[in-house]
C-alpha cells in the first residue's frame, strides 16, 4: 500500500498542476502598446498643440529680444569710432549686462517649458493610467501589462494585444461619447 501512495501522490499532484494551468485562461495576461496609446489618444494631439502654440510664442519672445540686442550692438560697432573712452566702456558694460539678462530669460523660458511638458505629459499618462485600470476591473483581467518598445514584452499574441481596443474606448471617454 505504501509503494503505491507515492505514486498516486505524484500523479496527483501532476494532474492538479497541470489543471490548474489548463484552466488558466491566456486572456488573464493581456498588454497595451503604451507609444501607441500615448499617440493614438486624442487628449495627447490637444495638448501638445497647445503647449506648442505656448512654446512657439515664448521662443517667439526671446527671439525678439536677441534681435534687439544684436541691432544695438551693430549700432554701437558702428558707433565705436566716434564715443569717448567713458562711453565706450558704459556701452560695453549695457551691451553685455543685457545679453546676460537675455541668457537668464531663454533658460528660465527653457527651464518652464521643460516643467510644462513634464506636466502636461504626466497628466495625459495619468489619464490613460486610470482607464487601463478602469478597463480591466471592468474585464476582469488579471493583469494589464504596458509594452513600450524598450524590451518590457518581447512578444505577445497578437490576441493578447488590447491596444486598439483600449485606445478606441478612450477616446471615446474623452470625446464624452
Amino acid at each position: 500500500m505504501n509503494k503505491l501512495g507515492l505514486p498516486i501522490a505524484i500523479v496527483a499532484l501532476l494532474v492538479s498542476i497541470g489543471s490548474f494551468f489548463y484552466l488558466q485562461s491566456s486572456s488573464d495576461l493581456v498588454y497595451v502598446d503604451v507609444n501607441k496609446l500615448l499617440d493614438g489618444y486624442k487628449r495627447t494631439k490637444i495638448v501638445k498643440a497647445e503647449f506648442d502654440k505656448k512654446a512657439t510664442t515664448l521662443k517667439a519672445n526671446v527671439d525678439s529680444l536677441l534681435t534687439g540686442w544684436q541691432k544695438e550692438l551693430k549700432s554701437y560697432e558702428k558707433e565705436r569710432s566716434s564715443l569717448s573712452k567713458k562711453e565706450l566702456e558704459l556701452k560695453k558694460e549695457i551691451l553685455a549686462n543685457k545679453q546676460q539678462q537675455i541668457n537668464n530669460y531663454q533658460q528660465a523660458v527653457q527651464r518652464q517649458l521643460q516643467e510644462e511638458d513634464k506636466k502636461v505629459t504626466q497628466t495625459v499618462v495619468n489619464d490613460i493610467n486610470d482607464f487601463v485600470k478602469e478597463y480591466g476591473k471592468k474585464h476582469q483581467y488579471k493583469v494589464i501589462f504596458g509594452a513600450t518598445g524598450s524590451g518590457t514584452i518581447m512578444y505577445g499574441e497578437k490576441g493578447a494585444d488590447l491596444t486598439e481596443e483600449i485606445l478606441e474606448q478612450l477616446n471615446a471617454e474623452f470625446e464624452g461619447k
